[in-house]
């Protein structure tokens, strides 16, 4: 139970975002308490509180804005409203239409990395690049790649 000022809450009030009150407060009521919602968590990831749906979908590994969009389509949610605003009942049909239909988290994660060390134990080039900690898809590597390859390691010249 934290105090606030309702019209902080849709963004219209100057009271401070933290959650002090100001005396002089156009309602009047910011010393009623408002209480927190819980966090709308899905598929082990708590979804921020002051984003559209839509925006936080993506906060799940394996869901992007395109995936996020249909996402909502398909349970039937304006793309508009904040998380705060969601009903459980929201959140639940959200829920189920991702486990029905996507592969998200720690699912995916774990069949990457099985794909990574299949092609690695085939000795495929890709495999290969993998295991040597260079780029795989073509880049080139004579300057730049220093993502993938790390920290330039400086040899020393030989003395003639």
């Amino acid at each position: 139970m934290v105090p606030r000022c309702s019209l902080l809450q849709k963004g219209l009030c100057g009271a401070d975002p933290r959650g002090a009150t100001w005396p002089d407060c156009p309602t009047g009521d910011d010393l009623n308490p408002v209480e927190e919602h819980n966090v709308a968590r899905i598929e082990g990831v708590d979804l921020p509180r002051n984003k559209p749906v839509w925006i936080a979908l993506t906060y799940i590994y394996g869901i992007g804005q395109h995936s996020s969009q249909k996402i909502c389509a398909e349970a039937g949610i304006d793309q508009a409203t904040r998380v705060f605003q969601m009903t459980d009942h929201e959140v639940a049909r959200i829920r189920e239409v991702i486990q029905n239909n996507y592969n998200v988290e720690g699912e995916l994660r774990k069949e990457v990395a099985t794909n990574i060390k299949r092609l690695v134990d085939l000795g495929a080039n890709r495999g290969i690049r993998h295991r040597r900690g260079l780029p795989v898809r073509g880049q080139r590597t004579h300057t730049n790649a220093r993502t993938r390859k790390g920290p330039r390691r400086t040899v020393a010249n030989k003395r003639k």
